[in-house]
């Protein structure tokens, strides 16, 4: 018996009306419920009047950005959020992760590889609301809180989003052993990682500006030269 159709509702934002309607047609074809937004200011109204579990974003459009609607939602959102960024457009990369996104892919894209990729980030929220059961990992001065989503580091709150969460709580609940890049986010994928392992440099570049007394000189997440990342015991 072929498994069920995946749940889940779907805000495609993109000023190119091919990419939007190949993506909407193929992600409804999955069983998705998904709303089509041809700019940064339709979707902007669209945001405001419903709930989605996964926002999917081009970077480059005209007025408001995907690097703008990103921000605001990440202000208030744990939202996964997906970008679309242009093949040679590496610092718009960088920015969207440093933003809050927690993926991109390059145009020109499959659908298939974009469909691989919102299933694994619909995964890994559902198996973060799964796992948070009330339990709590202490490590050093750093404190999760699985089902509230709650850190706080020598007793002050942290704000993360919802992928340097994932990467907090790997390495602290497993503190001393080293992961590399590509088990990092694999654990952010759920699934065989085969992107740019670079984006786990930014996710703990990011998760140490927030976590650390001196980004510059760390004491927690810690890096293992031609390895990856481990932190602290």
């Amino acid at each position: 018996m072929p498994p069920p159709p995946p749940v889940g509702r779907i805000l495609v934002v993109d000023d190119e009306s091919s990419v939007r309607e190949s993506v909407g047609y193929a992600l409804e074809q999955e069983g998705f419920e998904v709303t089509l937004a041809a700019d940064g200011e339709d979707a902007e109204g669209k945001l405001t009047d419903d709930h989605y579990d996964l926002l999917i974003l081009d970077i480059m459009m005209p007025g408001k950005s995907g690097l703008d609607i990103c921000r605001e939602v990440r202000s208030q959102s744990p939202v996964p959020i997906i970008l679309l960024t242009a093949k040679d457009a590496e610092v718009d990369k960088v920015v969207g992760l440093e933003v809050g996104a927690d993926d991109y892919v390059t145009k020109p894209f499959s659908v298939r590889e974009l469909l691989g990729r919102v299933r694994a980030q619909l995964r890994r929220r559902e198996l973060d609301r799964s796992g948070a059961d009330g339990a709590a990992i202490e490590s050093g001065p750093v404190s999760i809180d699985l089902a509230r989503h709650l850190v706080t580091v020598r007793g002050e709150p942290v704000n993360l989003t919802r992928s340097e969460f994932q990467v907090l709580r790997l390495l602290a609940e497993n503190p001393g052993q080293v992961f590399s890049r590509k088990e990092i986010m694999e654990e952010l994928w759920q699934t065989e990682f085969r992107g740019d392992v670079r984006a786990c440099d930014v996710h703990i570049s990011n998760l140490r500006q927030k976590v650390e007394h001196d980004p510059q000189n760390p004491e927690l997440v810690l890096t293992v030269r031609r390895v990856g990342y481990r932190f602290a015991e």
